[in-house]
């Protein structure tokens, strides 16, 4: 009796899950990644969890709203996790296998940066990309899509964010255990045209070690972004 119950649990977690949604969806980008740009991203690991660093004055562009809140800022650090995990002061194993096994509401983490981004993060992997005009514009799209709105179109916020200048917002789409903050950041990178299989980057190592590898084969002489 006790093997059939938890067979019949797995199995409605099976269901449950295949019919969540898998929002924000990819942004379908109609050219390969170039490599090359004068606009400057980056992509962190903090460990556990990824995130994107985007210039200010292209996200507040996408996302005027943003600039009530990160006026002056070089750059605007963006996540998107699970929303009782990720504004969680106390992290508990119960949060935790919450957050992987049963579909859950999600938030969207935005930092600003006012300094540049490696010495901002000191003890994160912080890998540097290139872009384009219209990657760059590919990629807020994708991350504008992941804010939920209310009636009047207007952001969320929820709380606080994490550390520094920051602040939580309403996200788009369940979090669970085939739809995580790495497959997010996953999609953030295939939206602007990087060929990266978006389904099996669950783990931040899977989506640093696909940049790494993209960045070493497609190395090309690049000036260093400052910060004014």
């Amino acid at each position: 009796m006790r093997y059939l119950s938890a067979l019949l649990l797995i199995i409605f977690l099976i269901v449950t899950i295949s019919t969540c949604s898998t929002s924000p969806a990819v942004v379908e980008s109609p050219k390969s990644y170039s490599g090359f740009g004068f606009n400057h991203i980056y992509v962190v690991s903090h460990g556990w969890h990824t995130s994107l660093v985007v210039p200010s004055v292209n996200a507040i562009a996408a996302i005027p709203e943003l600039g009530e809140r990160f006026d002056g800022t070089s750059y605007i650090e963006f996540g998107w996790g699970d929303k009782g995990f990720y504004q969680a002061q106390d992290i508990t194993a119960g949060l935790a296998v919450q957050a992987m096994l049963w579909p859950t509401d999600s938030v969207m983490h935005a930092v600003g940066i006012n300094k540049e981004v490696s010495a901002f993060f000191p003890v994160s992997d912080v890998q540097f990309l290139p872009m384009t005009e219209s990657e760059i514009s590919l990629l807020m799209t994708f991350i504008s899509g992941s804010f939920a709105r209310d009636e009047q179109a207007l952001l969320l916020p929820t709380q606080d964010g994490l550390y520094g200048d920051s602040q939580f917002y309403t996200g788009v789409g369940n979090y669970y255990l085939m739809n995580t903050c790495n497959n997010w950041t996953a999609k953030s990178l295939k939206s602007f045209g990087m060929d990266i299989s978006v389904t099996f980057k669950l783990t931040s190592d899977s989506v640093m070690g696909y940049v790494k590898k993209h960045i070493k084969e497609n190395a090309k002489p690049q000036a260093s972004p400052t910060v004014q």
